[in-house]
């Protein structure tokens, strides 16, 4: 399971969704500007509030960082 955590204004955000987009990965997508309960979520994984966050399988990836989803993805 793949979770990104966003906000409608992120560049790398936009960026991340993309490439699962072109590389077929399912994705949820949780906006913590809206959502406090995943905000606190993402904080208490990652320990930042900057995004994107991308929990892959509970391996967290912070920022748009393609070469190390490609691992954890093996794509």
């Amino acid at each position: 399971m793949i979770t990104i955590y966003t906000t409608p204004t992120c560049v790398y955000c936009k960026k991340a969704k993309e490439f699962f987009t072109k590389n077929n990965v399912e994705y949820k997508e949780t906006n913590v500007l809206e959502d406090l309960e995943a905000r606190k979520a993402m904080v208490d994984k990652s320990g930042q509030l900057g995004v994107p966050v991308i929990d892959v399988d509970g391996e967290i990836v912070i920022g748009f960082n393609e070469g190390k989803l490609r691992e954890l993805l093996r794509i």
